[in-house]
C-alpha cells in the first residue's frame, strides 16, 4: 500500500504544509479507508476552502543562498474547513490519491471487510450512545473544568511524531490560560508567533473545530455532536434520508470514476442508515481528535472533545497507568474505521491532557506522537 507520508511527499509545487500535515495525511487516509466515497477529492476544493497567510512562523531569511538552504521553512495555512476533513488543498491531493490507494489495495488483496451494522441508527440524526464504558470521559470532562494549576499561567506542549522508527517532527505549542494557542517548531518561533499575535485559537487553520469543542463543553452531548459535524461541513449531516442518499451515491459514483482511471475494480459502498452512523462517527472521532491534538492545553477544549468521544459507540475507555501516573485509555476501534486499523489515545486520569496517541493502519508504519507537559510563564519563554 503507498505510504500518506509518500503521498504528500509528492505533492511537488504544492504550498508547504503546516506543522500538522503528517497526522492530517494519516487521519485522512484512516476516513478514506472507512469511507472512500466521502472523503473530499481535490476538484471539489475551492480556491474559497484555503487562503494563504504570508506570514512564516520560522524566521524568514532575507539571503537567496540561506532561503536555497532551508526548503523546510513552511508557511502558515489557514485551513477552510469546507474541504473534506478540515484540510487543505494540498493535504487534499493527497487525500484523494489515499482513497485510490487504499480501493486499489483492497481490491488486490480481496477487499476490507467493512464492520457489520449493529444498530438501526436513524439516518437523519447523529445517534448518541451513552454506554456506561464511557462513563468515565463525561465525569472526567466535568471535573478537569475545576482544576487550577498552582503554577505558571501556561502550558507548554512538546509533541514528538515518530512513524515507524522514524521521527518526523516535532513541534511546540503554548496554551495560555487566557485561551490563547501559540505552536512553533521551537521555543523560538511561538515567542515570534506572540510577537505577531498570530492565535491560533481565533485565526488558526483549526480553529473551528476547536470553537466547536469549546462549544461542547457545556452543551449536550447530541448538540455538541451535531455541531462539530456542521463546523467541519460534514456532507451529511442535517440532511433526511433521502437528502442523503442523493448526496452519498454521488460521492460514490465520483470516488468510482478515480478507481476506473486508475485501473482498480471496486464495488461503490450501499447507502443505509447504519452505513451513515458509521461515518457520522468515524468523522466525529477524526474532528475531534484533530481539535484535541491542536488545542490540549485548553481546557475547555479538552472537555468538549471527551464528552464528544462518549458519543462514539466503539469507542472503549480503560484506567491505566503511565509512567507511574494514572492515566485513562481510549480506544476508537476498527469499527470507526470500516474494519481496518486502531487509535488509542492516552490522556492524563486528572487534567485530560494528551500523552500519547498511536494510530495504526494495516500495511503502514505504526504511527506515534507522545505528548511531554509543562507548567510555564509566558513572560518568562
Amino acid at each position: 500500500m503507498t505510504d500518506e507520508l509518500d503521498l504528500v511527499g509528492a505533492l511537488g509545487s504544492a504550498e508547504p504544509l503546516r506543522p500538522e500535515a503528517y497526522q492530517r495525511a494519516r487521519a485522512v487516509l484512516r476516513a478514506a479507508m472507512a469511507d472512500p466515497g466521502t472523503v473530499r477529492l481535490p476538484g471539489a476544493i475551492s480556491a474559497a476552502d484555503t487562503t494563504m497567510e504570508a506570514t512564516s512562523t520560522m524566521e524568514t531569511t532575507t539571503t537567496t543562498r540561506d532561503h536555497e538552504s532551508r526548503p523546510a521553512l513552511q508557511r502558515r495555512r489557514r485551513i477552510g474547513i469546507a474541504g473534506r476533513l478540515g484540510i487543505g488543498a494540498g493535504v487534499g491531493v493527497a487525500a484523494a490519491a489515499a482513497v485510490v490507494a487504499v480501493v486499489l489495495n483492497s481490491s488486490a488483496t480481496g477487499g476490507m471487510e467493512a464492520s457489520k451494522d449493529s444498530s438501526a441508527a436513524t439516518s437523519g440524526s447523529t445517534t448518541v450512545d451513552g454506554s456506561a464504558e464511557r462513563a468515565p470521559l463525561m465525569t472526567l470532562a466535568g471535573s478537569i473544568k475545576t482544576v487550577t494549576p498552582a503554577t505558571g499561567d501556561a502550558w507548554l506542549v512538546k509533541a514528538t511524531q515518530v512513524h515507524g522508527t522514524k521521527t518526523m517532527q516535532v513541534v511546540y505549542t503554548l496554551y495560555t490560560d487566557g485561551h490563547e494557542i501559540y505552536t512553533g517548531n521551537s521555543v523560538k518561533d511561538i515567542k515570534r508567533a506572540i510577537a505577531r499575535h498570530q492565535d491560533q485559537m481565533t485565526d488558526g487553520g483549526y480553529a473551528p473545530l476547536l470553537k466547536a469543542a469549546v462549544a461542547a463543553a457545556d452543551s449536550s452531548p447530541a448538540d455538541g455532536r451535531t455541531q462539530m459535524l456542521k463546523v467541519a461541513k460534514d456532507p451529511l449531516v442535517g440532511l433526511d434520508p433521502v437528502a442523503q442518499k442523493a448526496v452519498w451515491d454521488k460521492q460514490q459514483a465520483d470516488v468510482q470514476v478515480i478507481i476506473k482511471q486508475k485501473g482498480g475494480n471496486a464495488e461503490p459502498k450501499p447507502y443505509s442508515p447504519q452505513a451513515v452512523q458509521r461515518h457520522f462517527d468515524n468523522a466525529l472521532w477524526t474532528y475531534s481528535t484533530q481539535a484535541l491534538s491542536a488545542g490540549d492545553g485548553n481546557t475547555r477544549v479538552r472537555a468538549g472533545v471527551l464528552r464528544l468521544l462518549s458519543t462514539i459507540s466503539a469507542v472503549s475507555v480503560k484506567n491505566s497507568t503511565t509512567h507511574g501516573k494514572a492515566t485513562l485509555t481510549i480506544t476508537a476501534g476498527p469499527e470507526v474505521f470500516g474494519g481496518e486499523g486502531s487509535e488509542v489515545l492516552t490522556i492524563d486520569a486528572t487534567t485530560g491532557m494528551l500523552v500519547k496517541d498511536v494510530s495504526t493502519v494495516p500495511g503502514l508504519p505504526q504511527a506515534s506522537t507522545t505528548y511531554e507537559s509543562s507548567r510555564v510563564t509566558k513572560a518568562d519563554l
